[in-house]
């Protein structure tokens, strides 16, 4: 079995040494970094998640920091999602699209002020694009990638925990905001968020130097919480309709085309760079878009490519993402469908990587 050759191309994290002590067995590259994906097994750490608290190295998750007095214009041009509302203190999910109205990135924003900002990213070079907006337009902001390396609480237990180590008060952020609690002396930012539906916390550590620090103290503040290292699951993510940038989307779909249409603002987010391509889209309808797909039978394999989805010798659509689920006994699936066959109940096909035919069938809502 081939393997992939390490390098310092391929960045550790700041949390890596508490990953591998805890066992790691498996990785992914995330924007050039190490992102662990199990552990004790995906179905073991899929029912932990769901009972307990789980730590996540999310550290891949880089942050283009935008900083200095046209912060916010350079973020709105970024996005189709209007932010003129948006205070300090909140996190938005905001589509990144090009001038094409094709999507860059699904990240969140964090407004730290009104001059400055850090957009979270999901796995794609969107730094690069973001510097060429700001020098392209001249500007007046510093666009860099800070010492910033996010760490995720997420599960039932995740509260518990989180008020062990930042006190009682962190219980009170709400959905997609952010407070800054003090540890060990350092004021870090505390957002309820995180990539996955059964609760939690994403924490902006901001210096390298702290985080093994804050990794052991919510390790050893969790143990009779039954706290383990873990990861984004893939069972509970497709369950939940968490999409994946790379996977389920690319820069080849609009956000409309990702169902993401409510996150666009393409009336009022006037200077969005994607505005006038993606209005066309908003007027006549996307073509085809994200659906959940059940597929029948016994455990799939992995879903390394798109497996088509055909309505008998036509193909109408692509799966990108698919799991057996425990808890639903069935496969679990992500697809994009065309607009012709995406309706709740429409039974169709889908041809695995051996050739092999299942039925599918499209689902109205996602499973969590």
């Amino acid at each position: 079995m081939a393997v992939i050759s390490l390098s310092r191309r391929l960045r550790r994290t700041a949390f890596s040494d508490g990953v591998e002590a805890a066992g790691v067995k498996g990785y992914t590259v995330y924007n050039h970094m190490l992102l662990p994906t199990v552990f004790r097994s995906i179905e073991e750490d899929y029912h932990h998640l769901k009972t307990a608290v789980q730590v996540w190295d999310v550290a891949c998750e880089r942050q283009v920091e935008l900083r200095g007095p046209d912060a916010g214009r350079l973020m709105q041009m970024l996005t189709p999602r209007d932010l003129r509302g948006m205070l300090p203190g909140q996190c938005y999910y905001v589509p990144i699209v090009d001038e094409t109205g094709g999507m860059l990135n699904d990240p969140v924003a964090v407004k730290l002020a009104e001059d400055r900002w850090w957009i979270s990213i999901a796995d794609s070079d969107l730094l690069f694009w973001v510097k060429g907006i700001a020098y392209g337009y001249r500007l007046d902001v510093l666009v860099d990638e800070p010492d910033v390396s996010p760490l995720a609480v997420q599960g039932p237990l995740a509260d518990d925990l989180m008020a062990r180590v930042f006190g009682e008060s962190v219980r009170d952020v709400r959905f997609f905001r952010f407070g800054w609690f003090d540890f060990q002396g350092r004021s870090l930012a505390v957002a309820r968020s995180g990539y996955s539906k059964q609760g939690g916390f994403e924490i902006y550590v901001e210096g390298s130097d702290i985080a093994m620090p804050l990794w052991n103290a919510l390790m050893e503040a969790g143990r009779d919480l039954d706290v383990h290292a873990g990861c984004p699951n893939l069972i509970e993510r497709i369950e939940s309709g968490l999409l994946s940038y790379g996977n389920d989307m690319t820069r080849a779909n609009t956000p409309h085309e990702c169902g993401l249409g409510r996150f666009c603002n393409t009336q009022t987010a006037i200077g969005c760079v994607g505005r006038d391509a993606l209005l066309r889209v908003a007027s006549e309808g996307p073509l085809k878009q994200i659906r959940p797909v059940a597929i029948e039978g016994g455990p799939v394999p992995p879903c390394d490519r798109p497996w088509p989805l055909m309505d008998g010798q036509l193909q109408v659509g692509q799966v990108t993402s698919a799991t057996w689920s425990p808890d639903f006994e069935t496969n679990v699936a992500i697809g994009m469908v065309r607009i012709t066959h995406w309706e709740a109940g429409t039974d169709l096909d889908v041809v695995l990587p051996d050739g092999t035919v299942r039925p599918a069938v499209v689902n109205g809502v996602f499973w969590n």
